[in-house]
């Protein structure tokens, strides 16, 4: 079985986000976070968390990228266990029992975005449309035969064919978020 841990490039996490999950924590989409919210109304940060971050889950922090791992069914567990006190604590889940229920549901989908074998890198964009958020994953992966090189160098996006002309501006969204 395969899950996923927060992954930390380079330090950008931590001005995007208003806070940024540390490295290797296990991870979810944690879309649910925004299901109740408009994405218009979000300031800079949020904004940043709602369109690109993966939710860490010991510290509720938000990470742009997840890496694959191999996980055992004890890890299963503990992820499971761990999102089911967040839900109660943080999100407003009436009791353990839904809260488990709920975590259960969104362990298995990020289980589900692991059919990559393990160690590929994972990244997300979220929208809302017609009422509902959409996530698209993408696969990033080291070109064919680079080495070691900046975050930004060395990434090759494997997935949906309009990704490739999907730019964003980083100077602008330093701006927003600051």
């Amino acid at each position: 079985m395969k899950l996923l841990r927060t992954i930390r490039l380079d330090a950008s996490d931590s001005f995007v986000f208003e806070n940024a999950a540390e490295p290797g924590e296990w991870a979810v989409s944690g879309a649910f976070e925004f299901a109740c919210r408009n994405p218009a109304g979000l300031r800079a940060k949020a904004r940043s968390a709602f369109r690109a971050g993966f939710l860490g889950l010991a510290s509720l922090g938000r990470s742009t990228l997840v890496q694959i791992v191999e996980a055992s069914e004890a890890d299963r567990r503990t992820v499971v266990d761990l999102l089911t006190v967040q839900l109660v604590a943080h999100f407003g889940a009436p009791d353990a029992r839904v809260a488990r229920r709920a975590a259960e549901e969104e362990v298995d989908f990020a289980a589900s975005l692991c059919g990559h074998p393990a160690g590929a890198v994972i990244a997300v964009t979220r929208s809302r449309e017609d009422g509902a958020i959409r996530e698209t994953f993408r696969m990033l992966r080291p070109r064919k035969g680079a080495r070691h090189a900046p975050a930004f160098e060395f990434l090759e996006v494997v997935g949906e064919k309009h990704a490739a002309s999907e730019r964003h501006d980083l100077c602008a969204l330093s701006k927003e978020v600051g």
